[in-house]
């Protein structure tokens, strides 16, 4: 008996020191403790997120985008809107309001739906800044919206959107695209001052043959004569 209880006790303890000691090899490899990876190791695997870059360019102003829009591309992209709203004249509403003649109008103004407080107490019309902010996300326009709809992030499909709601009811006046910032515009300016050219020091005439030609004010100017009246002068017989 004593015997097959301590073989039964040295396995155990075997046990534990195995368990233990592999315990401690993972947490030397992993560093559990930080989070990181002993150098040259590699995770188990990588997880695809979207990366971001605060410093990347916004693209195109709302103008330029309403400028180049279309109706049709923006018809395919309302197609996710249809199941909460109508869009027709005298369409009914849904879990949304029917939005024919929206844009121009007063925001939550469409009679005979119940909206949110967020957005009834909005107040302003639908211009197409606003609306475009509101398709860009509904939650950062009016925090506490009953509507659950994330928002369009391509810029194009809210431009796109905008005009195809646009002809159902009309729309105000759409906002002019930037113009365009004219390159080089500082150094044309350099260019065209006098004496500018390669190799011009400032205060000094850019061509040499100027320079040499030049004559100072408080220098007198040679007489025509000067050097006797015969200098140079042809003898005629």
């Amino acid at each position: 008996m004593d015997d097959r209880f301590n073989t039964a006790a040295g396995w155990v303890l075997f046990a534990g020191i195995v368990a233990l000691g592999g315990s401690i090899a993972s947490g030397m490899y992993f560093h559990a403790d930080s989070g990181e990876l002993p150098e040259g190791a590699e995770p188990g695997y990588f997880v695809q997120g979207e990366e971001t870059d605060a410093g990347a360019d916004a693209g195109p102003d709302l103008g330029t985008l309403l400028a180049n829009a279309d109706a049709a591309a923006g018809e395919a992209v309302f197609a996710k809107c249809t199941a909460c709203h109508t869009i027709e004249q005298g369409g009914a509403n849904g879990i949304g309001p029917n939005l024919y003649g929206t844009m121009g109008k007063a925001i939550a103004g469409h009679a005979g739906f119940a909206y949110s407080s967020a957005l009834s107490e909005k107040g302003g019309q639908w211009t197409w800044e606003a609306m475009n902010e509101w398709l860009t996300s509904p939650r950062a326009f009016a925090s506490g919206t009953k509507m659950s709809f994330a928002g369009l992030s391509k810029p194009e499909d809210r431009a796109n959107v905008m005009e195809y709601m646009a002809t159902f009811g009309g729309a105000p006046a759409k906002p002019a695209p930037a113009a365009p910032e004219a390159e080089g515009e500082g150094d044309d300016a350099a260019a065209d001052a006098p004496g500018a050219g390669p190799g011009a020091v400032e205060g000094e005439p850019a061509d040499p043959a100027q320079a040499a030609g030049a004559m100072s004010a408080d220098q007198p100017v040679p007489s025509a004569n000067a050097g006797g009246d015969n200098a140079g002068a042809t003898k005629i017989d």
